[in-house]
């Protein structure tokens, strides 16, 4: 059984390393699309600060991914593995497709369809559902409207300067601004696994009640900005180039409106897609001159993407778990 839970341990920081590589888009797209950096700094950058990122922001996230999609009570080893399964190999046929869909989503789509194959309907939180829900809605939307915001407002205040003035400035901001992306990024996205093995511990006794020992938070934040450093090219130019074609101001723009974002619902303890965020900001950004600029219908097929990880991924970990119980 130690055995088991070891590698249940390792599957997890798989799943974060693929995690951190299948989401690298979500935080250096749009440095790397107005080409203020090429991709070697801007992915070392984003890495650091995905590891930085879950030690700022409390491990809220964490908890509600362990503790409020399936009641802890129900949870066994073979739902863990069955669920993490589900999630890396949706994250990996995604990846093949260059969709940027939510690895936290479909890692939430895992826990929910092995907690439905181990221990029925009955396992289910379904208000901790209403959460993650309430984050699939809220971050694209959120996303587009405040980094619109931001891009309309500097426009603005810059109307009258030249724009190599503005790039220019802009161009070092971006700096920043996708620092900042990745810090939350890291927060974000680094708890979910958090409280996976959180809850591989908490079944094997190691801890007695739920919470996030201080190894676990090493172990996946390193996990993560490995993954980030060796990066999703495929999807990073979906997100970079093929969504709009983006100056500095509108790349500083979307990191900064979704960055804020994720932060505010980090603290908050909701499970955001970091995917959606960005790439809503994105779409806002560009739409901020006119709506011709942003190709909806690359936006459609993502969107279309993000409505499927959830029950994709639980149907895949659903199977994956009936047949681990099968051999038992």
């Amino acid at each position: 059984m130690i055995l088991l839970a070891i590698g249940a341990i390792i599957v997890a920081l798989v799943f974060d390393f693929l995690n951190g590589f299948h989401d690298a888009a979500n935080s250096i797209a749009t440095i790397i699309g107005t080409r203020i950096l090429k991709p070697l700094p801007a992915v070392g950058i984003a890495a650091f600060a995905n590891f930085i990122g879950p030690f700022l922001f409390g491990v809220a996230v964490a908890t509600t991914i362990g503790k409020g999609i399936i009641h802890p009570d129900f949870v066994t080893l073979d739902i863990i593995i069955g669920a993490l399964a589900g999630a890396i190999v949706w994250d990996i046929v995604t990846w093949v497709l260059g969709l940027p869909t939510s690895s936290s989503h479909a890692l939430v789509g895992g826990i929910l369809g092995a907690g439905i194959a181990g221990a029925g309907f009955k396992a289910v939180i379904f208000s901790g559902l209403q959460t993650v829900v309430t984050g699939i809605i809220v971050s694209p939307i959120a996303g587009l409207a405040l980094s619109f915001l931001v891009a309309l407002l500097i426009m603005k205040i810059f109307a009258k300067r030249k724009p190599s003035t503005v790039n220019s400035v802009f161009g070092r901001l971006q700096l920043v601004s996708s620092t900042y992306f990745s810090l939350t990024h890291g927060a974000n996205d680094g708890q979910k696994t958090m409280g996976v093995i959180a809850l591989i511990l908490l079944t094997q006794g190691v801890i007695t009640k739920f919470e996030i020992p201080s190894y676990v938070i090493i172990m996946a934040a390193t996990a993560m900005s490995l993954g980030t450093f060796f990066g999703g090219w495929r999807i990073i130019k979906t997100m970079a180039l093929k969504i709009t074609n983006l100056r500095p101001y509108q790349g500083f723009s979307a990191e900064t409106g979704a960055a804020t974002l994720l932060a505010t619902l980090a603290w908050a303890g909701i499970p955001a897609s970091t995917t959606h965020a960005i790439s809503g900001g994105i779409m806002g950004v560009g739409a901020v001159k006119r709506l011709s600029a942003v190709r909806w219908g690359v936006g459609k097929r993502i969107v279309w993407a993000w409505i499927i990880t959830i029950p994709a991924s639980a149907s895949v970990s659903f199977v994956i778990t009936m047949i681990i119980n099968g051999f038992k």
